[in-house]
């Protein structure tokens, strides 16, 4: 058995900078707190989010019981977050991927300056060996965020016109984005997902029917849920599977945003797991706290807003 999942640690820093907690001793409340979820939930490989110091990671897997290994991609964003893997399995790096798939063209991001052609931040992919001679890769995404931000560190738009402006500018960010792991999926399954065992994992900032998501899935009509799942055909290998409609219902969320439960953070397999999965679950707890507009306003809180969401398959 191997247990994958996938987690935004909310802005993990060390303190007293601009965007990890205020003094130490919150610092150390958000790490031991963080060190007990991965605890409970036992992973063999997890992809990470919001990775703001290497060294703030290293004090999280340090405060983890056993031995663990860690990759970080190298292309944080503008505030400095990254994704990266922790693994009690050794890693393997096969890529880190920052420039858009072509021929996609640069996208707008604002009123004024220039496009870009690169992801918000790095795609990082590794290849785990759960048993002599099985290998695992996974894939780890944090596409653009849909929580808006504006000129001058604004969280609030002037008027409506901005705040829909900025709202399809991170939407064609995104969009990009999700093409652009697509395309790393198409490397890794390479048209061999019926026996390549490959997990694509992360914050997609979206929704399990949101176009951005959906992107990412290759090829319709086998998802999981019609009449098409398993029957096989030419797509099975390139295409994803998406795992959230094995969640128990009611518990089929990842974050809570003024109020509403969304499932934002995503599990999809290759065809050689998708009758592999045991069980998938959020690890809600007992409850996640409900976020507005403005992340600055947790930067001490002990624990992520984000939960875990964890698939144990059969390998």
């Amino acid at each position: 058995m191997v247990v994958v999942g996938t987690w935004n640690l909310e802005n993990l820093y060390r303190p007293g900078g601009e965007y990890g907690p205020r003094d130490a001793a919150a610092y150390q409340a958000k790490i031991k707190a963080m060190a007990g979820t991965i605890a409970g939930i036992a992973p063999d490989v997890l992809g990470v989010q919001e990775v703001g110091q290497p060294e703030a990671l290293a004090d999280l897997v340090g405060a983890l019981d056993g031995e663990w290994h860690s990759a970080l991609s190298a292309y944080p964003d503008a505030r400095g977050i990254r994704t990266g893997v922790i693994s009690r399995l050794p890693i393997t790096t096969l890529e880190d991927v920052t420039t858009f798939a072509a021929p996609l063209a640069a996208v707008q991001c604002a009123d004024d300056g220039p496009a870009t052609d690169q992801t918000s931040r790095g795609m990082l992919a590794v290849r785990v060996e759960p048993a002599p001679g099985v290998t695992l890769d996974v894939a780890v995404c944090h596409l653009k965020s849909k929580l808006l931000s504006f000129p001058g560190g604004r969280f609030q738009a002037r008027d409506e016109g901005e705040r829909a402006r900025y709202g399809a500018y991170a939407l064609y960010r995104r969009a990009a984005e999700a093409t652009t792991l697509r395309g790393l999926a198409d490397r890794l399954t390479g048209g061999h997902g019926r026996e390549r065992a490959v997990v694509v994992l992360g914050d997609f900032n979206d929704e399990p029917l949101a176009a951005t998501t959906q992107i990412v899935l290759g090829p319709p009509g086998s998802e999981l849920g019609t009449s098409g799942a398993l029957r096989p055909d030419r797509g099975d290998g390139w295409r994803l599977w998406n795992l959230n409609s094995l969640m128990p219902a009611g518990e089929d969320y990842s974050r809570v945003q003024h109020g509403r439960g969304e499932l934002i953070d995503h599990v999809m397999v290759s065809r050689a797991l998708i009758e592999r999965v045991e069980d998938v679950r959020a690890v809600v707890g007992h409850g996640l706290p409900s976020i507005g507009d403005d992340p600055a306003v947790r930067r001490d809180a002990p624990d992520s807003d984000h939960a875990p969401v964890v698939a144990r398959l059969r390998l």
